[in-house]
């Protein structure tokens, strides 16, 4: 089973989700896009996996490879192809399917919970987590809901944290952190973030126990296809 990750910038990586996808007998590849690394076609992927980064979902002058990757996103999905969109990915993902990506009122940033909504509770990934899963906030963008996606959490702050269109998942916030992750991007939080160990551990924790699932409903597509 063939898995691209596509990272934006050094000091946002796969964390939990390489292990996740490695346990379940993937050939994961990390696609550095910052450093020039080229895109790969959909046809050879069973799984995509974009992460986060500061910048905008269409800050395509700035950085071309994001247009590349919108239609990467919209391929896979039209195959498909299960993708995972992480902060800025799960921007992407809405961006590819035609949703508004738009400036928030403010930042979301620290430790936190999402709330899952009736269709998150039953959801085979998130619904074993709830009803309140605990995550790490890093945002000020958010988005609409896609055409034919399905609202699974929320927050206070923003009606939209994650959501599902066929088998590609948008998450908004990072279950993917681990101490390891958070030390490498601590210092480009904003600077009145503060994640306690204890809280690291507990996102830690759960993630490891949803990107699991995840990765299982990976193979179980990948059988199907």
């Amino acid at each position: 089973m063939r898995a691209v990750v596509v990272q934006h910038v050094p000091f946002e990586g796969p964390g939990l989700i390489g292990p996740a996808l490695s346990a379940v007998g993937a050939d994961v590849r990390v696609v550095r896009v910052y450093a020039g690394e080229p895109l790969p076609d959909a046809e050879k992927l069973d799984a995509l996996v974009v992460l986060g980064g500061p910048m905008g979902a269409f800050d395509d002058h700035a950085h071309p490879h994001l247009a590349r990757e919108r239609d990467l996103i919209a391929e896979c999905v039209r195959r498909g192809t299960p993708v995972l969109g992480v902060c800025l990915g799960s921007q992407l993902l809405a961006a590819a399917l035609g949703a508004q990506v738009w400036r928030g009122p403010d930042v979301e940033s620290g430790a936190g919970t999402v709330t899952l909504t009736p269709a998150g509770s039953a959801d085979p990934v998130l619904g074993p987590s709830g009803p309140r899963l605990p995550v790490v906030h890093w945002h000020h963008d958010t988005f609409d809901l896609p055409e034919h996606g399905v609202q699974l959490a929320t927050s206070e702050r923003y009606a939209q944290q994650a959501f599902r269109v066929g088998d590609s998942y948008g998450l908004q916030f990072h279950v993917e952190f681990d101490a390891v992750a958070l030390d490498q991007a601590a210092p480009h939080l904003p600077p009145d973030t503060t994640i306690t160990p204890d809280e690291i551990h507990a996102v830690a924790a759960e993630g490891e126990r949803v990107l699991k699932r995840w990765a299982e409903h990976v193979v179980t597509v990948a059988g199907d296809r």
